[in-house]
């Protein structure tokens, strides 16, 4: 009899540590890092005077530090909570730190160290390989998060709203992760000297009707003369936290599964619609900041297409 209950004791806390999350820990511990690393670029903002492009040297590693962070943070919370294929998902989870975040940071910060630009830059055969290391570290990234995705999306989930954040989450930060190719075609410009046979030192960019390095937000450093194609990139990437975040939310406010599922839809199309809208405004060289009337009204239609979704899902669901 005691045996037994032994038995049943050791089968009951084996079943509740299946069930406790265990966090990704290269992941979590690269969020850290990052932490650390966009807490002393904050502090090399004050104390370093030099400037790249208009903006202190710190301040693209400040930024890409805080943006891989969360990056990290989220997929180590996502993959502590699976169920199926966890070795797999562990090892595409370490070399994603291995192969995208950490060779991509550190040829930012390198170049920071260096007070030289580090996008586009092609002044020098160093500069030239360490934004390749970038491109190709990015281009991993994008797969891996696209194959990660695959197998998150392939989990059983009992919140069914959840189930749907994640996969729409990661289909629209893909497709944010991608406006950062279009930066690094050739300018008009660009392509017309290169086609006479002139060497360039810089090839890209991601202001659209003007050159990079003007007039600029506070923090962002987002354009405020001219398109910006990294408005678009950045909020479509973070779709990732926020679809999962608006689940979340559902699920303390809302009781009704069916409800929350249907709201978490409309919200993705409207993220999506949003991170069209910005990237549609900077390819037309429109500043963020100064949209004209078209803009507004593309962007209102929006505003009004989702309200009227989601009024439409409350009220069918509380008829029922």
């Amino acid at each position: 009899m005691v045996e037994l209950l032994q038995r049943h004791e050791r089968q009951g806390r084996q079943a509740r540590q299946e069930r406790r999350p265990a966090w990704h820990g290269p992941l979590t511990a690269c969020a850290a890092a990052m932490g650390v690393l966009a807490a002393v670029s904050a502090i090399g903002l004050v104390v370093d005077e030099r400037t790249v492009m208009g903006e202190g040297v710190w301040l693209k590693p400040f930024k890409f530090a805080a943006s891989f962070g969360l990056y990290a943070i989220t997929l180590a919370w996502m993959i502590g909570n699976v169920r199926r294929w966890r070795r797999t998902l562990w090892w595409l989870g370490t070399v994603t730190v291995a192969g995208f975040v950490l060779p991509e940071i550190s040829a930012i910060t390198f170049q920071a160290v260096r007070g030289v630009r580090s996008h586009f830059n092609f002044a020098t055969a160093l500069d030239e390989t360490v934004f390749m290391v970038m491109g190709g570290a990015a281009y991993l990234g994008w797969l891996l998060t696209l194959v990660l995705g695959v197998f998150l999306v392939l989990q059983r989930r009992v919140d069914r709203a959840m189930a749907w954040a994640i996969p729409l989450g990661i289909v629209v930060s893909l497709a944010g992760m991608s406006v950062g190719y279009l930066m690094t075609a050739p300018t008009p410009e660009q392509a017309q000297a290169l086609a006479g046979g002139m060497e360039l030192a810089t090839i890209g960019a991601h202001t659209v009707g003007a050159s990079d390095g003007g007039g600029g937000m506070p923090v962002t450093g987002w354009s405020t003369g001219a398109g910006d194609l990294r408005v678009a990139h950045f909020v479509g990437l973070h779709a990732l936290q926020v679809l999962p975040l608006i689940a979340a939310v559902l699920r303390r406010f809302v009781a009704v599964a069916r409800t929350r599922t249907l709201l978490v839809i409309v919200a993705a199309f409207g993220y999506a619609g949003v991170t069209g809208l910005l990237l549609w405004q900077a390819q037309r060289g429109q500043a963020v900041v100064h949209p004209d009337g078209t803009t507004l009204l593309a962007a209102g239609g929006l505003v009004a297409a989702v309200s009227l979704a989601a009024a439409i899902v409350v009220a069918v669901s509380g008829r029922r």
